[in-house]
């Protein structure tokens, strides 16, 4: 179980990206956050994984506080959480097997690590995961070499490599066409209800999020503004429509809901 309690983050410049969050995500969940761009989805992710250092509060991540974490310690209770990057943050000019071959460094000895030297063992498990999402054959590919929507597939094979426990997607298919955004999440929701691994994902449009999350939290201004199960998306009125996404927000079509239009910032 993770639960956030009073979370907050402030940047060195003065901006305050979350304010007292507090929540909580069961074992097994499909939680998704839903916000526009500058709400503190992003930083809420980093910090629970700490890329981020929060400036207040907890990450109680099965009874330890991971904001308390330093050195060993951090690294040890990390590499139970995978993350999946908008932007896929592989090595791009390292091969495919390579880059999911880093998802074991949390593993592996600091000196090997370095010198890229994995075990047997790793690079049967990379294979796996390769196998799993569809792209065992691009193994030797350069990353660079690969479609958007191939890089993200090795961007979750590479968190697969770390045996999670759970998984934060920040805004994982926010680069991808919609066909390709739809593969991604498919994937991810095997690994929720196959594999029974807690995901956390940050998602663009309501249409997704009523078809792959379990339950949503909305931030505005890194407050948290909404609390709603599937059901609850798909019911929600005008008036909670805007209290996530403010009042210039209107909704494209009764088929879309949730898509934003031009000047309402684009969500995100």
């Amino acid at each position: 179980m993770l639960e956030i309690r009073n979370l907050t983050k402030i940047y060195d410049d003065g901006t305050v990206a979350l304010k007292n969050v507090s929540f909580t995500v069961n074992d097994g969940e499909f939680l998704v956050v839903i916000g526009l761009s500058g709400s503190g989805k992003s930083t809420l992710l980093r910090c629970i994984n700490r890329l981020i250092d929060p400036t207040e509060g907890e990450i109680i991540w099965n009874g330890v506080d991971m904001a308390q974490l330093q050195g060993e310690e951090l690294r040890k209770n990390r590499r139970q959480i995978g993350m999946i990057f908008q932007h896929f943050n592989l090595v791009r000019r390292s091969t495919v097997l390579t880059n999911v071959l880093a998802g074991r460094l949390g593993y592996t000895p600091q000196r090997n690590s370095l010198l890229g030297r994995f075990s047997e063992n790793d690079k049967q498990k990379a294979w796996t995961a390769l196998r799993r999402l569809g792209i065992e054959d691009q193994a030797h590919k350069l990353a660079r070499e690969l479609s958007g929507g191939q890089q993200q597939r090795v961007g979750v094979a590479r968190a697969l490599m770390q045996e999670p426990l759970m998984i934060l997607a920040d805004e994982p298919v926010a680069s991808l066409d919609p066909v390709l955004a739809h593969s991604i999440l498919q994937y991810l929701e095997a690994l929720n209800q196959e594999d029974g691994m807690t995901v956390l994902c940050s998602l663009h449009y309501l249409d997704l999020v009523q078809q792959y999350s379990t339950r949503v939290i909305g931030l505005r201004d890194g407050e948290i503004v909404y609390h709603g199960s599937r059901a609850d998306i798909r019911a929600m009125t005008d008036e909670e429509f805007k209290d996530i996404y403010g009042e210039e927000a209107v909704r494209v079509s009764a088929g879309l809901e949730g898509n934003l239009n031009d000047n309402a910032e684009g969500a995100a």
